[in-house]
């Protein structure tokens, strides 16, 4: 390679990694604009200065007075928990029946399924309360898992990762007698763990995250995840922005610490989906 394309190469790398570097300090900036309103004064929230003119670590005490917050992150947690862990059973088991199983219509009943996720969750919203209070699931942690126990996304996600898994596997597993849910449970899905992963990272974060849903099904302030519950500083705390702030910087915690932990696997998922795919 000639001196001059090297230089163009390596200019058009360099303008890669600016490129780079401004797209995630933009996307740094709300982090940090909330981490550091957290640590102002209520007068300060106002002023341009993203700096506090002291550091109020106090903050993050007086949340844990003003509120309830350790129950609001238990239930979270709880909630988010149980959602992702009836999800990837539900949706893994679909997605063998999809990719592995021949019966007929399973090609349009899946595609039927599929089109389910062009719907807005605004729209089922309804149905499903409704379906609650007929069921008198209402103000109640079933009522807030059972209705997102089941995912057409998590099924599309894990039958694209068994449709790539070589259909000779399923041969040997019957030759030597392998019945459906010994092929199902001992070979496919340890076959499909990156994206099983995938679905749980993504699962746990939504609905750790979720707000209409808890809100609409939640009367109990013992029962509110930690979204509705940081509403209390938008009433008895006359928007006690700064509270808020604090108490939004504690909820994000538990979200970095699964994605930290992985991340591996959530990036090897989703490579190998996008190649199955």
């Amino acid at each position: 390679m000639s001196p001059t394309k090297k230089k163009e190469k390596k200019d058009r790398g360099l303008g890669l990694h600016g490129v780079m570097v401004v797209m995630s300090l933009m996307m740094i900036m709300p982090f940090m604009w909330m981490m550091l309103t957290s640590l102002k004064t209520l007068n300060e929230v106002g002023n341009p200065d993203w700096l506090p003119a002291t550091f109020q670590w106090q903050n993050y005490l007086e949340v844990f007075q003003v509120i309830p917050f350790h129950r609001f992150m238990a239930n979270s947690l709880v909630v988010a928990g149980w959602v992702t862990l009836l999800q990837v059973i539900t949706s893994s088991m679909a997605a063998f029946s999809f990719s592995r199983l021949d019966w007929p219509g399973r090609d349009r009943i899946f595609f039927l399924y599929l089109g389910t996720m062009m719907l807005p969750g605004l729209v089922m919203l309804i149905p499903n309360f409704e379906n609650m209070v007929k069921f008198g699931l209402v103000d109640s942690y079933l009522g807030l898992i059972l209705p997102m126990a089941f995912s057409a996304f998590g099924t599309f996600l894990l039958r694209q990762f068994m449709m790539g898994i070589p259909k000779a596997l399923d041969e040997a597993a019957e030759i030597d007698g392998a019945t459906k849910w010994q092929l199902f449970w001992n070979v496919i899905m340890p076959l499909s763990r990156p994206g099983v992963i995938t679905l749980a990272i993504f699962t746990f974060m939504g609905n750790f995250q979720s707000f209409f849903w808890p809100l609409v099904m939640t009367k109990s302030v013992d029962k509110y995840t930690l979204p509705v519950g940081l509403l209390f500083f938008d009433g008895e705390r006359a928007q006690a922005t700064h509270l808020l702030m604090a108490g939004v910087t504690m909820s994000v915690v538990p979200l970095i610490i699964v994605f930290v932990l992985l991340q591996r696997q959530l990036i090897s998922g989703i490579q190998l989906g996008g190649v199955k795919g």
